[in-house]
């Protein structure tokens, strides 16, 4: 199977930098059903294709299986695994293209957010759906489609029609979202995986489909058709979906075509080494912690949920108050996960201990019921690290549907950036943060989310108090208004 990607945009070998593959070599990748090749057939300034060649072994996919893959006995070996593009495809963008997929690129970060004028061509698609489906999965997302349905055999064309078509896709996308699109509908067009599908799958098209989804009008579609019909995790998906729907645009190709929120492994991380570098001096992040386990302790919680809980240096802090009985840490990042595993040693936890922490892999634009129920939320350093046009999602996540009795959140201060002297004047303090607000800015914000969501707040300084810019942290402390019956 065969995808081609070209970039047009002078100077067009920008795409090696993004994919992380350099135009003048030839990389092979050996998956678990065959071997994917990356070469550059045309690369110079004006014009730079990819291809991305997966040589499929229809053999080795049945051999040692206990069950066919369809078809009866003869299916196992005569299928159109090796041409057709499909969930294979989709394993090989993940492993060949993982660091343009996540939208990194560290050596010009900037093309990350760049949309290009990109076409992908793909000269034999799976396409099990009715005639328009193709249609209507991509060009609500701004593509320009180009499509030819394949006969059967060309010499006996009364057999008619087969169910496979040749794609040309076109527009003026960040790869990241191109790769995403087909990472995620390439198997929803094929209507099969050849993989278990679990609660891992649905995190997968949650977060590939983090910006684009929720407003799709196909959604419900493409989340039967990519978790193969198992309706309970559907269900799920859909539901977590729901809670952005509103927040997305009315004209989805307009913001795929023009924006690029990137839904990176460091999303929802807490404290970076970057920013703890940044702020050394000040011991900032030990005494925010500090700040937080007294708010904690005063509000008389017992069970807390972290959000975007990172390494886990609050919840290995937390871990030590014997009054607090149920702890969880979520975060995007499953890097960051296996850090705060190792940092709180949860394989060598007494039992006792044990059953009181949980870590969990999620975002925090989606509903997510295994964070409802808790006395107290926590999102520390970690709502900066969000687009702004997502902030209304995350805030319908916390405050609705979690709704915790307590909820803090602290975020860095810009308006101190002028005491770091080593930060160039306008940098934030970590390139990952979308934005940094002022106080009063942040006090906005905070004001305005309580008064929707029936929450008393309160503002506090974390760290030492400049008497000009303030501190160098600044922590909300929302906590849920009873006279409003709890009910935003």
């Amino acid at each position: 199977m065969l995808l081609t990607l070209t970039n047009t945009q002078p100077p067009a070998t920008d795409l090696g930098f993004l994919l992380y593959k350099h135009p003048q070599n030839v990389r092979q990748y050996p998956l678990s059903f065959g071997i994917a090749h990356v070469f550059y057939p045309e690369a110079d300034e004006a014009r730079c294709t990819v291809c991305l060649l997966v040589d499929v072994d229809p053999i080795d996919l049945v051999r040692g299986k206990a069950t066919a893959i369809g078809g009866g006995l003869l299916g196992q070996y005569v299928n159109d695994r090796p041409y057709a593009a499909s969930s294979f495809l989709s394993v090989a963008l993940g492993r060949v293209f993982a660091t343009a997929l996540s939208g990194r690129c560290a050596d010009h970060p900037e093309l990350v957010s760049r949309p290009l004028p990109l076409v992908a061509h793909l000269p034999v698609v799976a396409a099990r759906a009715d005639e328009g489906f193709v249609t209507a999965l991509f060009e609500p997302l701004g593509y320009h489609i180009e499509m030819q349905r394949l006969p059967l055999d060309a010499h006996f064309p009364d057999w008619g029609h087969s169910p496979y078509v040749a794609l040309t896709l076109s527009g003026t996308v960040t790869v990241k979202t191109l790769l995403s699109h087909l990472y995620v509908l390439l198997p929803v067009l094929d209507n099969a995986k050849h993989y278990w599908v679990g609660q891992d799958e649905l995190e997968k098209l949650l977060r590939h489909g983090a910006d684009w989804l929720a407003g799709h009008p196909e959604k419900a579609r493409i989340a039967r058709r990519y978790l193969r019909h198992k309706w309970s995790l559907a269900r799920e998906a859909l539901a977590r979906l729901e809670v952005v729907e509103d927040e997305v645009p009315e004209s989805v190709t307009e913001t795929a075509a023009t924006t690029e929120t990137a839904a990176t492994d460091s999303e929802m991380a807490s404290i970076t080494v970057e920013e703890a570098a940044v702020e050394a001096p000040l011991s900032l992040n030990e005494t925010r912690i500090r700040t937080v386990l007294a708010e904690l302790a005063a509000a008389g919680v017992q069970t807390v949920v972290d959000l975007g809980c990172g390494d886990g240096k609050l919840l290995s802090r937390l871990l030590k108050e014997k009054y607090l009985t149920r702890l969880v840490g979520l975060d995007v990042s499953v890097r960051a996960l296996e850090i705060a595993a190792d940092r709180l040693q949860l394989e060598r936890l007494p039992p006792r201990v044990r059953e009181r922490i949980q870590l969990l892999h999620g975002g925090l634009t989606y509903r997510d019921a295994r964070i409802e129920g808790f006395d107290a939320a926590t999102a520390i350093e970690v709502i900066e690290h969000l687009d702004e046009n997502r902030l209304a999602a995350f805030e319908r996540v916390l405050f609705q549907c979690a709704r915790p009795g307590v909820v803090i959140v602290t975020t860095p201060n810009v308006e101190y950036n002028v005491n770091y002297p080593f930060l160039p004047t306008g940098q934030l303090r970590h390139p990952d943060h979308r934005f940094e607000w002022t106080r009063a800015e942040f006090e906005s914000w905070g004001q305005r989310v309580a008064a929707i969501f029936g929450y008393a707040v309160r503002f506090e300084p974390v760290g030492t108090v400049d008497p000009t810019v303030g501190p160098p942290t600044q922590m909300a402390v929302f906590t849920r208004d009873v006279e409003q019956g709890g009910e935003a």
